[in-house]
């Protein structure tokens, strides 16, 4: 039996994203994603915070990268994954979630700013 990776997230864009290209055609964006979870034990009240790395390809990527501000209140879908960087100091894992999806979360005054962009 295969497996499922799915992943989603609701939280605030922690950071301005990125925009690159890789082989000069292959938009990728990529910013954090903060997620907040509000905890009571014992009647005191912490909150702990989770900072995620999300990855966006292609057209969902410059779509992303048009209309996402630092701040902005996001649902992201899709999957983790896993890669190795080489560091001199050894090699270093990195999880991030790739995401196929995301949508844009909060109130009718948010997306003033928001370009309309059509196709995506």
């Amino acid at each position: 039996m295969g497996g499922i990776n799915k992943v989603m997230l609701v939280g605030n864009v922690g950071e301005e994203p990125a925009l690159r290209y890789i082989n000069n055609d292959i938009a990728i964006t990529s910013f954090q994603l903060v997620t907040a979870e509000r905890i009571i034990k014992n009647g005191v009240k912490t909150e702990h915070t989770e900072c995620h790395n999300i990855v966006m390809l292609r057209g969902v990527a410059e779509h992303a990268f048009k209309v996402l501000k630092k701040g902005k209140l996001i649902c992201v879908e899709g999957k983790l994954q896993t890669r190795f960087l080489d560091d001199p100091s050894g090699m270093i894992k990195i999880t991030e979630v790739v995401a196929m999806y995301f949508r844009l979360l909060g109130r009718t005054s948010d997306f003033d700013e928001v370009p309309e962009i059509k196709g995506v």
